[in-house]
């Protein structure tokens, strides 16, 4: 079994391409873990939800990569792949975490961290635009080095410390 075991290992280690899913199960995980994590450091589980989303819509956009590489077009594709990446975040109420929604700034009806996840995807792909806008401004190339990751970051802080100051 050891000798079967040890052949597989090899030839998996020998193969010349690798094959992944970015969109998969193991960043739901991660977030249900790093808000567990997150909570026990006293960190509000709205700035959690905030990054949870922003990343879940990375991964949007990364599968929009991997399916324009495979040349699969279809009609709505990336709408369709943004919700789909952006709604694994409701897998942490399966096991993790109780839906429990309130009012928030008078007018939706969410779980903080439901609205917070949708918050950071909405910003995330705003700030996506306002890079894209600034670099064709620009000449087509960008006013500094990693631009394109210091802009996220930036209004994501931004966000952070206002949920932070100012809870829901």
């Amino acid at each position: 079994m050891k000798k079967l075991l040890g052949l597989l290992t090899m030839l998996l280690m020998m193969s010349d391409t690798a094959y992944a899913n970015p969109a998969c199960m193991v960043c739901t995980v991660a977030i249900g873990a790093s808000l567990e994590i997150a909570r026990s450091l006293g960190v509000p589980d709205t700035v959690v939800g905030l990054w949870a989303g922003a990343l879940l819509t990375l991964v949007g956009y990364w599968t929009i990569l991997f399916f324009n590489k495979k040349g699969w077009y279809f009609k709505g594709r990336d709408i369709l792949l943004l919700a789909l990446s952006v709604g694994m975040v409701g897998f942490i109420y399966v096991k993790e975490v109780v839906y429990t929604p309130k009012v928030i700034w008078q007018i939706f009806y969410l779980d903080e961290i439901l609205f917070a996840a949708l918050l950071g995807m909405i910003l995330f792909i705003y700030t996506e635009k306002l890079y894209d806008f600034m670099k064709k401004r620009n000449g087509g190339h960008a006013h500094f080095p990693f631009e394109k990751v210091v802009l996220p970051v930036a209004v994501l802080s931004v966000f952070s410390l206002y949920f932070s100051y100012f809870p829901l």
